[in-house]
C-alpha cells in the first residue's frame, strides 16, 4: 500500500490534479438484484412435479438412467449388464439424491435446473432441494413401473437418444407433442361394475 501512496504522492506533484484523479479507487461497479422464482401453491406443496416442469423432469430422470448405466457397464468391463445389475443401478439411479435439481426462472417461465438440463441461465436464483428430489424420484420410479427395467435397459443400449424418445417424448411422454404447455386431455370414465 505504501508504494501506491507514494506514487500517487509524486504523480499528484509532478502533474498537479490530474493524477489524484487516477489515484482514486475506481468506480463502483452497479449493483445486480436478481429474485427467486416465485412459487404457486402447487409449485411449493404438491408431492407431485407440477404439470409444466414434467418434460423437463424427464429429460433429467433419462440423464441420471443414462450416467448411471454408463458408469455400471465401465465398472463391470462388459457391454452388456446381466438383468439383475440393470435392475439394481435403475433402482439406485430413482433413489439416488436429487438434491442438485431446483427450479428457476428464465424469462417469466419457470423451469427445471440441473445436471442434464440445457435451458440453464448462469445470472438467475435456483431453488433447489425442498420438494424437488422428492418428486423427480417418484416419478422416476413412475417409469421403472410403466415401462419395466427390461425395456428401459434395452432403449439405453440402442443408445442415440432412444430412451429419451421412450420415456419423454413418445405417445404418453411429458413432452410429446400437444402437451407442453396445455393442459391434459380429460380422462374418458371407466364403467361401474
Amino acid at each position: 500500500m505504501r508504494p501506491v501512496l507514494a506514487a500517487c504522492l509524486v504523480l499528484s506533484l509532478l502533474a498537479g490534479t490530474g493524477a489524484e484523479e487516477m489515484c482514486r479507487d475506481p468506480p463502483a461497479t452497479p449493483a445486480r438484484s436478481i429474485a427467486a422464482p416465485q412459487l404457486s401453491p402447487e409449485e411449493r406443496l404438491s408431492p407431485h412435479m407440477p404439470e409444466a416442469l414434467r418434460c423437463d423432469a424427464c429429460h433429467a430422470i433419462t440423464f441420471q438412467i443414462e450416467e448411471q448405466l454408463r458408469k455400471a457397464e465401465g465398472k463391470m468391463g462388459k457391454k452388456v449388464l446381466s438383468e439383475s445389475d440393470y435392475t439394481e443401478v435403475l433402482e439406485r439411479s430413482c433413489s439416488k439424491s436429487w438434491e442438485s435439481y431446483g427450479v428457476q426462472e428464465l424469462n417469466g417461465e419457470k423451469r427445471l435446473t440441473g445436471p442434464g438440463l440445457l435451458r440453464q441461465e448462469p445470472m438467475s436464483v435456483a431453488v433447489t432441494g425442498g420438494p424437488w428430489p422428492g418428486r423427480l424420484s417418484k416419478m422416476c420410479l413412475g417409469y421403472m413401473g410403466e415401462w419395466g427395467e427390461a425395456q428401459i435397459y434395452e432403449a439405453h443400449r440402442r443408445g442415440g437418444g432412444t430412451l429419451r424418445e421412450l420415456l419423454c417424448h413418445g405417445e404418453k411422454g411429458p413432452c410429446a407433442s400437444g402437451k407442453a404447455g396445455g393442459p391434459a386431455p380429460p380422462k374418458a370414465l371407466q364403467n361401474e361394475l
